[in-house]
């Protein structure tokens, strides 16, 4: 019994670590380019949004700006993660992805694709989320918080890997 307890405790711990990333600390890791497939397209760092465990690792994602690039209705986002994260049912190990989206009645669909090589890696349902408040057009709440990825009226859940 107090083997569980510990490790409860020690996961605990381990989520409790991750806080919003500064501004100053996303300036470090998310690129004024993201490299997507055989172009390297701008970002708007303004709407650039992450976590990090306060040890040099991070989970962060910023909006693409494609127009005139052929990844333009393909990809809206980059998201780069130091750590595993299941993003609903779908795992992704350290790296650099970027995904889209596509209405579909009460949520998104999301398409998610390695940002290198663009290989299609499988779609999430982002949900409408009830809110009261702004309404931004991407944010990543640490997980002590709420554990999701917003993308407007619409979140997904995520939990951190081991």
């Amino acid at each position: 019994m107090h083997r569980i307890l510990l490790a409860a405790a020690l996961l605990f711990a381990g989520v409790a670590n991750w806080r919003a990333a500064s501004e100053s600390e996303l300036k470090e890791v998310i690129p004024a380019r993201a490299p997507v497939e055989k172009e390297h397209i701008e970002t708007e760092f303004r709407t650039a949004s992450g976590i990090t465990d306060g040890k040099g690792r991070y989970i962060a994602g910023v909006v693409l700006i494609t127009a005139g690039y052929s990844a333009e209705g393909k990809y809206s986002h980059y998201l780069l993660t130091q750590v595993p994260i299941k993003i609903g049912e779908l795992s992704l190990g350290p790296g650099d992805y970027v995904f889209g989206w596509q209405r579909a009645d009460e949520a998104l669909s999301v398409k998610f694709y390695t940002a290198q090589t663009g290989k299609f890696l499988g779609t999430v349902a982002a949900p409408r989320i009830n809110r009261v408040g702004r309404i931004e057009s991407f944010h990543i709440y640490p997980p002590g918080q709420r554990s999701l990825i917003q993308i407007g009226r619409f979140a997904m859940s995520y939990e951190l890997g081991s």
